[in-house]
């Protein structure tokens, strides 16, 4: 009682922790954003405008405008004639210095033209480099508050002047008069970029550009769901958004009520996940392990795409979603898988800008992980999964656009990228799955083929040291894994587990009955001491499995294939021998426990079942059916099997099984005639 209570404590206590995380990281909106993208579906209900919405140009309109404002925008200058006036004065003093070889009228005519270069205007080198470039043809100029617009051509920068001037005047008296009197230094530019009047005609004319060319009156239609949301509705909805955002002022209740919907929209979801465990998958339900499994992986995938919504746009595609089924279809079953990955979608959903559209990609990503995993033995299959998980997003994503657009040309290269990331995500499941398997002691297919292997150091001892209870064990594998797949349960851990579940006899093979010669160590001992050997290859068995590291999986086998039952064999020689005396059954029953699941359940079975047929001397379908049911319902009636999920059905079809092998094993062979050899004649 106190294990149940346990167990019912953890399972509510994960389910309780799960939702406080989920919601607590869930994506917050208030009730005026929206999730949507230009030449998509309006996905939300009718949508009204509260207030008046002015209507601004849309994106590319506006580009338009902005870029045409800047190929035809005059900057404004200024001309600055203190600059022009001591510049031409300090160059005319230095002109007049006794080292100037030059007359008077040269010197004259040398400072004329330096006059007219700077009447015609020196402009920075920056402005000199747009001119020459043609990006700045003309500039605007203030003149008693009126603005004029000069051309641009006469400017020269500094450097350009100067070199102007000296090819102009070619003489080489006139070059040492220019390098004696420092012309380089006077030639600096008087016209000057106006910034501050420039970046205020800038944006006044941006302003304009950009005003309102209409509004949506309080009251008015934006828009329908189903409605496509054209550029110049996503530039409205754009505005509606900012204007509610500015005004503010909701109401606690605006918060408090999506935050009530949104728990008890993730305990739903949780409550249906436990209602399918608890009516189909009833021994999952019960067991911690599984529970804490399965709520960690959804829990973990599901803030994980939290995350990713935030970090970037449309990163809710780069979230391996399909790694759910993957794992759980490798630990669980393929229809638990689907059921956790539809609650991980459903709940992530929350997140998603098109939730229908992220809904049908996940749906189908899941699908093809599911059907391609039905059987993980080797690593390499998870690569083959990741592309079928690929395809099948692409051919989604394709399907989709194509029934939203109805044109191929908008298919986006950035989301088949995204896909492909997230498929690749997907390989990497087995990293995953490693971490599961040492966390919560669960074993996958591929170490079940691995264990399998009967080049194994503990399979190989058992088969040098005991050839007979190795032979036994491949029987009973072969014998139990049939019954296993009529079943459904789990084919490899039944095989496994078999081989390994008589390891303990290697510590004393002489004393079982498939690995003696003629001689039988029992004859010389008490019964009671026989039992005592024979029941120890259990203990001895969990002892080499707990060296080898063995899974707990496999250990149970070890364990259970006895169950709590008795060494009959000493138990009735004990008692014929001793007619008069009470027996004690303690000193000849196994430890246990009972078997608990029906792949141990099937092991005991198949053991005791094969073990006995090496003994029929009559192998007809007849005595191999009586000894099959014989076995089997003793065990049944002595209680062995109570603890084990296997249903009366399960146990007809594992008589079955048994019995069309066993004389399958049995059946008789013809003899192959020998040559006759004719008689010799005598004569």
């Amino acid at each position: 009682m106190m294990k149940i209570e346990k167990a019912t404590y953890v399972r509510w206590a994960v389910f309780v922790a799960a939702t406080a995380l989920i919601v607590y990281f869930l994506p917050r909106k208030n009730n005026n954003s929206y999730y949507y993208e230009v030449n998509r579906p309006w996905a939300y209900s009718l949508l009204t405008a509260p207030f008046d919405i002015p209507i601004h140009l849309d994106s590319v309109r506006a580009a338009g405008v902005r870029d045409s404002i800047e190929a035809g925008f005059e900057p404004v200058y200024y001309r600055d004639h203190n600059i022009e006036k001591n510049a031409l004065s300090q160059f005319a003093g230095r002109l007049n210095g006794s080292d100037i070889e030059l007359s008077p009228l040269e010197r004259n005519r040398l400072l004329d033209r330096v006059r007219k270069i700077y009447e015609n205007g020196i402009v920075d080198t920056e402005t000199y480099s747009s001119i020459s470039q043609g990006r700045l043809s003309s500039i605007r100029v203030i003149h008693e508050n009126v603005a004029l617009s000069l051309p641009t051509s006469r400017y020269r920068s500094a450097r350009n002047a100067y070199a102007y001037i000296d090819s102009t005047l070619n003489d080489v008296r006139f070059s040492r008069a220019i390098s004696a009197a420092g012309l380089s230094d006077m030639l600096v530019p008087n016209v000057l970029l106006d910034t501050a009047e420039t970046e205020r005609l800038h944006n006044e004319l941006m302003q304009r550009a950009m005003a309102p060319i209409g509004v949506i009156q309080q009251g008015e239609r934006i828009i329908d769901r189903g409605d496509i949301v054209t550029p110049q509705l996503h530039t409205i909805l754009r505005t509606y958004e900012d204007i509610a955002r500015e005004r503010g002022g909701a109401k606690s209740g605006d918060y408090i009520y999506p935050i009530i919907g949104q728990t008890l929209y993730i305990v739903l979801m949780l409550i249906a996940l436990y209602s399918y465990l608890y009516f189909f998958r009833r021994e999952y339900y019960s067991s911690r392990r599984t529970i804490l499994l399965l709520m960690i992986v959804i829990t973990a995938v599901t803030l994980f795409a939290f995350g990713m919504s935030r970090a970037f746009i449309s990163g809710l595609y780069l979230v391996p979603f399909a790694i759910v089924p993957v794992v759980l279809v490798i630990f669980l079953d393929a229809r638990t898988a689907f059921f956790a990955h539809i609650v991980t979608v459903l709940t992530a959903t929350i997140a998603a800008s098109f939730p229908l559209e992220f809904i049908f990609l996940q749906y189908m990503a899941g699908v093809a992980a599911i059907n391609s995993l039905k059987e993980l033995t080797k690593r390499s299959q998870l690569i083959r999964t990741a592309l079928l998980v690929f395809l099948a997003y692409a051919l989604s994503y394709i399907a989709l656009e194509l029934f939203h657009t109805g044109s191929i040309d908008k298919l986006s290269m950035r989301m088949f990228g995204f896909l492909g990331i997230n498929a690749v995500f997907v390989s990497f499941a087995y990293v995953a799955i490693f971490l599961l398997e040492k966390t919560f002691g669960f074993i996958s297919k591929v170490t079940l083929v691995e264990l399998s292997d009967i080049n194994n150091h503990v399979l190989r001892e058992l088969s040098e040291e005991c050839p007979g209870t190795f032979q036994h064990s491949m029987a009973v594998s072969n014998l139990a894994s049939a019954a296993a797949h009529r079943i459904g349960a789990n084919v490899q851990l039944v095989r496994a587990g078999a081989l390994y579940h008589d390891i303990g006899k290697i510590d004393n093979p002489a004393f079982f009955t498939e690995n003696q010669h003629g001689v039988n160590p029992h004859d010389s001992l008490d019964p009671r001491q026989s039992a005592r050997i024979v029941i120890s290859h259990v203990t001895d068995g969990l002892k080499r499995a707990d060296k080898a590291k063995l899974p707990d999986r496999i250990r149970d086998f070890i364990s259970e294939h006895h169950g709590a039952g008795k060494a009959k064999y000493f138990y009735n020689t004990w008692c014929n021998a001793h007619p008069d005396e009470t027996p004690d059954p303690a000193p000849f029953t196994y430890p246990g426990p009972n078997p608990r699941s029906k792949e141990t359940s099937l092991l005991m079975m198949a053991d005791a079942v094969e073990a006995a047929s090496r003994s029929l001397k009559d192998h007809s379908a007849e005595a191999i059916a009586t000894l099959v049911n014989k076995i089997i319902d003793s065990q049944i009636a002595d209680g062995l099997h109570d603890d084990s999920t296997l249903s009366f059905r399960d146990v007809k079809e594992i008589k079955d099984v048994f019995t069309t092998r066993l004389r399958t094993m049995y059946h008789a062979r013809i003899s192959y005639p020998e040559i006759v050899k004719p008689a010799k004649s005598t004569q």
